[in-house]
């Protein structure tokens, strides 16, 4: 194996392949909405919708996505992409979504003439991400992409300099940013309620079974992408700086047949200009863990599980008399979903800002590159910060 193939495998990227054959795989149910509010109109300024075309009917989309309109405020489903027209139908009934405004992969640039269409939320395989991004933004569309947001860098770049060229806004799927609990988390760290943060653990690992598409190089997979993007995001988030060297490593064992083309687990180590250090851990072949723990001068701060669709469980503990004093913290509970389509809606009808923009999807490519490149030199990657 070369090394040009290695370095596709480490990173989960690859060239980009057709989506034929891929709806055979995606999850066969779907979820309409218990009640349809998202189609109700609200009095004055809140109640201006954006229109959302969804791209990808996998499961993110049919068990997240879909149901998460009925409580929106500021979005409403109105178009279907999908290449199986049979499910696109079954899931545009259930949504009241017009039969004629369902898309497939040969037409999809026709959006460019459906006025309904706003935003399109790009859920397709990583590899499809800068494609499918940059034809919206060139249709006119405002585009939501889900994370990773490309497979490579140079992806990332071109798909910002679309937003740009055509005057639209571009948003990565960081739903974390969108809810309370986190956010507090990334206010207390900016405020240094704890002191000043000088350390970031976290792992982000599950067990994926075998044909699951995450586990294909060709489509842009691996855990590193796929859940490692979490505690990497996370620790700029706490930590309010990039990396200045990066090392890391990975394993593959050789008797399992789900990892030929990619590792089982990945760790990383990033060291920081302020000293501060983050350690992350993510597999797809473990048990089930998902948390953080933002270490500080004068206390912690936990959250476990810190990535999951619900159930986030914050907890602090903080040196009083000098003792701990450990505490809960706690929000009403949100869908991760809702807050964050409403957050881009908001950011196009109200032209405000976005607040998980293209610039942060470029710069956790930049860190998963040098995760890839210290796994290939076997030593540390220094990212010149």
């Amino acid at each position: 194996m070369n090394v040009t193939t290695r370095r596709r495998l480490i990173r989960g990227t690859a060239l980009q392949s057709s989506f034929d054959g891929i709806a055979v795989r995606e999850h066969s149910h779907f979820a309409p909405p218990v009640e349809n509010p998202a189609r109700q109109q609200l009095d004055g300024p809140q109640g201006r919708k954006a229109g959302w075309a969804i791209v990808g009917l996998g499961r993110l989309a049919l068990a997240e996505i879909m149901p998460a309109f009925a409580t929106c405020k500021r979005s409403t489903p109105v178009a279907l992409v999908s290449g199986d027209r049979e499910k696109a139908l079954k899931v545009a009934r259930a949504h009241g979504i017009a039969e004629d405004a369902i898309y497939d992969y040969d037409n999809f640039d026709r959006i460019a003439g459906d006025p309904r269409i706003v935003v399109v939320y790009i859920a397709l395989p990583n590899s499809m991400h800068a494609e499918y991004t940059t034809r919206a933004l060139r249709a006119g569309k405002h585009v939501l992409c889900e994370k990773p947001m490309a497979v490579t860098v140079e992806e990332g770049v071109t798909m910002e300099q679309a937003a740009n060229e055509a005057g639209k806004k571009l948003g990565i799927a960081y739903r974390l940013h969108y809810e309370p609990m986190n956010r507090k988390v990334m206010d207390w760290c900016r405020e240094k309620k704890f002191g000043r943060v000088k350390a970031f653990t976290s792992s982000n690992c599950q067990t994926v079974e075998a044909s699951n598409i995450r586990l294909s190089g060709k489509l842009g997979g691996g855990p590193l992408v796929e859940v490692g993007i979490h505690p990497i995001n996370a620790a700029r988030y706490v930590l309010n700086e990039e990396p200045a060297e990066i090392t890391a490593y990975a394993c593959r064992p050789e008797s399992d047949p789900r990892f030929r083309e990619l590792p089982e687990s990945v760790t990383f180590v990033m060291r920081y200009p302020s000293g501060a250090i983050a350690s992350c851990l993510c597999s797809f072949g473990v048990s089930e863990s998902r948390q953080y723990r933002v270490h500080c001068e004068k206390g912690f701060i936990d959250m476990d599980p810190a990535s999951s669709y619900g159930g986030l469980r914050p907890r602090t503990s903080r040196k009083h008399d000098g003792l701990p004093k450990p505490a809960e913290f706690m929000t009403r509970p949100v869908n991760h979903f809702t807050r964050e389509m409403d957050g881009f809606s908001a950011a196009v009808l109200d032209d405000a800002e976005v607040t998980t923009p293209a610039s942060m999807g470029i710069a956790d490519m930049r860190i998963v590159t040098a995760i890839g490149e210290s796994i290939l030199r076997g030593g540390p990657v220094n990212l010149g910060a």
